[in-house]
């Protein structure tokens, strides 16, 4: 970009409707169309053919490769990872002859969650923080924080460290489940189905 006051790189090929808020230091590559009154965090990086429709916010720092589309509804929080054609939705029941555009449902992808190559991510449902989304599961309700869900429909497989490693949880004397990350030392608790940090080692 040629304006000294454009903080972000865009490739010429992009285009980037005049009302559209995007942060310092994102890229955006080729043939990419951010809309008017969408907004982007700092640091952000869109691959070739993503679109990016006007009431989507995404946060700092969110990764979105190549053909992705972000629907009105969708919010991304900060940190976040949308693999190669992985797909959102934001209506229920759509029909081409019968206008729903009062009926977008809202999809929440909370801070650090990774959704993996051609997932399908159904609209209402908001992804936890740091869950992770294997490639081509379609996700049909809530994942929680630190949960590994994958299939058709996605099931709880496991969890996942906030550095991506999968945790192997044991139980202690005292019946609860723990479980340390071998790769980063971080520690975390299981009850129910909420898994949180607890610290590090």
């Amino acid at each position: 970009m040629s304006d000294d006051t454009v903080k972000y790189f865009a490739h010429e090929s992009a285009c980037i409707d005049k009302g559209a808020q995007i942060g310092e230091g994102s890229k955006i590559w080729h043939f990419c169309h951010v809309m008017s009154g969408a907004r982007l965090g700092r640091g952000c990086s869109l691959g070739q053919n993503v679109v990016v429709h006007s009431t989507v916010v995404v946060g700092d720092g969110v990764k979105i490769q190549n053909n992705v589309s972000l629907y009105d509804g969708v919010i991304l929080e900060d940190d976040v990872f949308c693999g190669p054609s992985m797909v959102f939705t934001n209506v229920i029941n759509p029909r081409s002859h019968t206008p729903r555009r009062d009926q977008y449902q809202r999809t929440l992808v909370k801070r650090g969650a990774s959704l993996g190559a051609n997932c399908t991510i159904l609209c209402g449902n908001t992804i936890g923080a740091h869950a992770f989304v294997g490639a081509a599961a379609l996700v049909t309700r809530d994942v929680p924080d630190h949960a590994l869900v994958f299939g058709v429909p996605a099931r709880l497989e496991g969890w996942v460290c906030t550095c991506g490693v999968r945790l192997e949880l044991g139980t202690d004397p005292e019946g609860e489940q723990q479980a340390a990350c071998e790769d980063c030392g971080r520690r975390f608790t299981r009850k129910g189905h909420l898994v949180s940090e607890s610290g590090k080692t």
